[in-house]
């Protein structure tokens, strides 16, 4: 079984990040220039939320209010669900399906050191499967038909 700590080891893992005070047009910039879809959002070091591309453009953009003048605060899912380098990647899956969430922040005291996303767990359930079939062919090989 797959852990957070063994997923995160093989990414580039730079944490993209805004403060609650800062403007909605700086965040889907930061996520613009990365390509990626979620930020922490981070304030005198702890974790205080996440935005989405989809909380900016459903919350801001659709509504028609200025993504410059409108702050982090106003948007972001305060508190957001975590987990830790211990958690396995199943556990991951779990929470993920059932609160309908794509990005996991993962703390290790209290610090954000990586994101577990959805495309993170999608990769390794493709890895795991290619490894199986590896396996299984070898196995059907070495012993004949």
């Amino acid at each position: 079984m797959t852990t957070v700590k063994q997923c995160i080891a093989q990414k580039t893992n730079t944490i993209f990040s805004v403060k609650s005070s800062d403007s909605v047009e700086n965040a889907l910039i930061l996520m613009r220039d990365n390509r990626v879809r979620a930020i922490m959002v981070i304030d005198d070091g702890l974790l205080v939320g996440i935005v989405s591309q989809g909380d900016c453009a459903i919350k801001v953009l659709l509504p028609h209010i200025s993504p410059k003048q409108t702050t982090i605060s106003k948007i972001m899912t305060a508190k957001p669900l975590t987990v830790t380098l211990s958690n396995s990647l199943d556990e991951c899956m779990a929470i993920m399906v059932h609160k309908h969430i794509r990005h996991l922040p993962v703390l290790d005291n209290n610090k954000v050191v990586g994101v577990i996303s959805i495309g993170d767990l999608v990769k390794n359930i493709i890895e795991n499967q290619d490894n199986q079939i590896k396996f299984l062919e070898t196995y059907i090989k070495g012993h004949g038909v």
